[in-house]
């Protein structure tokens, strides 16, 4: 897109002319000079102020166009798991870069249950770690004033579509050597259960989500849409699940553990090398909204796998693909459309997020570690960046 110029041009022409009658006399003629000297001058001043005061009103012009945010707080937030913690801090980047004055997405972190409420309520503009359809139960609660979140918040823009996958891991050489291809199949085996039942009460435990992330209640739902009443969840801080699940996979025993991309867990359960994606049966094991309704997951078919990755093939994880996108408080946006815009221009590459996620993970993980990643990220995709700030300059 390209950017509209405004071009000013400021002409100072200063012309004077002294033409002295023959028949004049020479004091006439030189206070005659004096006095178109002096009226010539003040012309010259005139018009040099007037061309300043031109150039600093399209100077200001020209900041306003440059910067539609100015003058403006933006209260951002951002989910609390780590891998969004990237994308928060991108698009925190972008508004600054447009003006607005955006408040650490750090001071503002929570889980969906209470981010929507906060958003349709709000205390918190926007955030850009929205789980799609998954997260869209959210939009059904309730506010003080008898309103839904639905009716207060906005989905915007593509950040990434159809990208985020989501499934259980089985620790490769267990589901290899006990000849394991779904977790059907492990609710229906007592001997499976018990390779997998952590506190002896006779059903297997899947390591799922911390309570409140939606991910936990859709694996609920789903272990009550098929009735395995011999599997159930463990719910604690996913980080200390994930880090056992890694030590229980490296070392070759049995653990089931939920888990998505973008991120960088997959760089530690890898599928095909210490874990599989771990088949959840077939097509009707697909949740298909009939308990919740909101949470439609039909048309999750079998995901195409590479060999060796899945404990079948085709491979069914039981999610669909997932849509990652920014959700904005209706008032925030319609207030602000340069802000609107650039939530609707904004993609990113899953690959990128990947990347920033394992590094994260490695170590690289301080606030101003995440700022800098994302700054980064920014200017070596300047080429890719400044088209959408292009695109939000020109809404306002």
């Amino acid at each position: 897109m390209l950017r509209n110029k405004k071009t000013i041009l400021v002409a100072l022409l200063a012309a004077f002319a002294l033409f002295v009658s023959a028949c004049g006399t020479a004091d006439e003629a030189v206070e005659a000079g004096t006095d178109a000297a002096e009226a010539g001058a003040d012309a010259v001043e005139d018009a040099v102020e007037d061309g300043a005061d031109a150039a600093d009103d399209a100077m200001e012009d020209g900041d306003d166009a440059a910067m539609p945010g100015a003058g403006v707080t933006v209260t951002a937030a951002r989910a609390n798991w780590s891998t969004g913690y990237f994308q928060a801090a991108v698009y925190s980047a972008l508004l600054t870069e447009l003006g607005y004055e955006v408040t650490d997405p750090a001071l503002n972190e929570f889980p969906p249950s209470n981010g929507y409420t906060a958003m349709a309520e709000g205390e918190i503009d926007f955030w850009a770690n929205s789980w799609y359809p998954g997260h869209l139960s959210w939009h059904e609660n309730e506010l003080t004033d008898g309103s839904l979140v639905g009716d207060k918040v906005e989905i915007l823009g593509e950040q990434m579509l159809g990208e985020a996958l989501e499934g259980f891991l089985v620790t490769k050489t267990v589901a290899e050597e006990n000849s394991i291809t779904s977790l059907q199949q492990i609710n229906d085996d007592p001997d499976l259960v018990a390779l997998f039942d952590e506190d002896d009460n006779g059903k297997a435990n899947i390591f799922g989500c911390p309570e409140d992330w939606t991910c936990d209640d859709i694996i609920n739902e789903m272990i009550e849409f098929n009735s395995w009443d011999n599997l159930e969840q463990t719910q604690a801080g996913y980080d200390a699940m994930i880090a056992e699940s890694v030590n229980r996979a490296n070392a070759g025993d049995p653990v089931i553990q939920y888990t998505w991309s973008p991120s960088g867990y997959l760089g530690q359960l890898i599928p095909g090398d210490n874990a599989l994606w771990l088949n959840v049966g077939d097509e009707t094991n697909i949740l298909d909204g009939s308990i919740t309704p909101d949470w439609d997951f039909t048309g999750a078919g079998p995901v195409p796998t590479a060999a060796g990755t899945c404990t079948a093939d085709p491979c069914y994880l039981g999610w669909e693909f997932a849509d990652i996108q920014v959700t904005a408080n209706k008032e925030f946006v319609d207030a602000n459309p340069a802000a609107k815009a650039l939530f609707e221009a904004v993609t990113l590459n899953v690959i990128d997020v990947v990347n920033q996620n394992v590094t994260y993970q490695g170590g690289a993980n301080s606030e101003d570690d995440v700022k800098a990643q994302a700054q980064e990220w920014i200017d070596a995709n300047r080429d890719t960046v400044d088209p959408w700030l292009d695109a939000a300059r020109a809404a306002a």
